[in-house]
């Protein structure tokens, strides 16, 4: 394993107890849909009496086995952000990144370097003022190249999570084009998840926690009328906000449910796979994982479960367990789920890689021969915050020291 830099010791951001303007031309924005946490948009669909687990079924991937870690480093890339928590491509054939500062700015990492001029600013509406809230997620649109549309997810006004779609023009978006499609009452201030992402079906996926404090007070986890504790799955292509696909398991935006605070979500680009780490409340850190295909309505099984273990019961048919899951007396705190290897390391080929915040350790995951094989692979030495991939299926990471780190060899 291969250790560099020195620990840095900064609140932990996941853990449940983060030129000149161009104006592109827009539409009036149409009044975002508003829900309480136990509130939700109708749909076409009824719901179901049942929803079951979907069947395990192995991902495509080339390696069977590990790399030695030891022949690979984490390149520092750019260095001086703040707090940055999530790196996105525009996935435009531009090469560029486009990383997450915490307070409410988006910055681009272009041509090997960091630009001064912020893509975007929105720090006059993000409410940052607790550990876990702040802008904490982006997701560029599939055809982004043709309507500059990109999405974020932040905490605003009251604490309360608003997912909002903005338009660019080349390396500037406009403050003023924001649409806030989705606001979401939030009880407390931590649990506030935050990732996006689009699935190979098109539609935005958002991960959301439970609402906060400890041990899911309100039991948003379990209860399928409340987005809190969920992944959603949105139609953004559907209106001037958003539709709710009509095969959503409940007739709602809910996809799958039972999730304590899903800090990071990823769809293995070569097999459409999703990816979560959810993070733990006292004892257990967690994989979650559903293969392409799968049907809505899977539940994670929190506040049941914590991990594998039961919390408020014990495991029951129907809850679909991690595929992995680590605990805190081994060293870490707090999850940072991660990418599934799609780059130019054939070695690398299809190996989850995930973290944790305050270990800063790095595993490796695969499915070999019929077992999931887990493994520490790095030990950083920093606070991980998020993972990040390129357009060429390269993994990064970013830490809380503002640092931005490239898996290369």
């Amino acid at each position: 394993m291969r250790r560099f830099l020195i620990l840095l010791i900064l609140p932990i951001l996941a853990c449940g107890g983060l030129a000149e303007s161009v104006s592109p031309t827009t539409t009036p924005p149409a009044p975002p849909i508003v829900v309480s946490a136990t509130q939700t948009r109708e749909a076409s669909q009824p719901v179901p009496d049942t929803a079951s687990a979907p069947t395990m079924e192995t991902p495509t991937a080339s390696a069977i086995s590990f790399p030695n870690a030891n022949d690979y480093e984490w390149k520092l890339i750019a260095s001086g952000l703040n707090r940055p928590v999530d790196i996105q491509p525009a996935n435009d054939a531009s090469g560029r990144l486009f990383i997450i500062e915490k307070y409410g700015v988006i910055r681009i990492y272009e041509n090997g370097q960091l630009l001064d001029a912020p893509f975007l600013d929105i720090t006059d509406r993000v409410n940052d003022s607790g550990n876990e809230m702040g802008l904490l997620g982006l997701a560029f649109h599939p055809d982004y190249e043709q309507n500059g549309f990109f999405y974020v997810n932040y905490t605003g006004d009251g604490g309360n999570t608003r997912i909002s779609r903005f338009q660019a023009s080349g390396n500037s978006a406009a403050s003023n084009s924001e649409n806030v499609l989705l606001v979401i009452d939030q009880p407390y201030p931590n649990h506030n998840g935050g990732a996006l992402a689009f699935g190979p079906d098109g539609y935005l996926y958002a991960g959301l926690g439970d609402g906060g404090l400890g041990g899911d007070p309100h039991k948003n986890g379990q209860n399928t009328t409340s987005l809190l504790g969920k992944i959603l799955r949105l139609d953004v292509n559907n209106g001037d906000t958003y539709g709710v696909p009509s095969d959503n398991p409940f007739g709602n935006e809910i996809w799958a449910y039972g999730l304590r605070n899903p800090w990071r979500i990823s769809f293995d680009r070569a097999t459409g796979d999703l990816w979560i780490g959810d993070v733990g409340q006292g004892q257990w850190e967690e994989i979650d994982y559903l293969p392409a295909g799968s049907q809505g309505g899977s539940n994670f099984g929190w506040s049941i479960m914590e991990g594998g273990h039961g919390y408020d019961g014990e495991p029951q048919p129907g809850l679909l367990l991690p595929v992995t899951e680590y605990s805190h007396s081994e060293g870490g705190c707090s999850v940072t789920g991660g990418y599934v290897y799609r780059g130019a390391m054939p070695e690398w080929n299809g190996i989850y890689l995930y973290g944790d915040y305050c270990s800063g350790k790095i595993w490796g995951l695969i499915l070999s021969n019929g077992q999931w094989q887990n493994q520490v692979m790095f030990e950083t030495g920093v606070t991980i915050t998020t993972f990040g991939q390129d357009e060429s299926g390269e993994i990064y990471f970013a830490s809380d020291n503002g640092n931005v780190y490239h898996l290369t060899k």
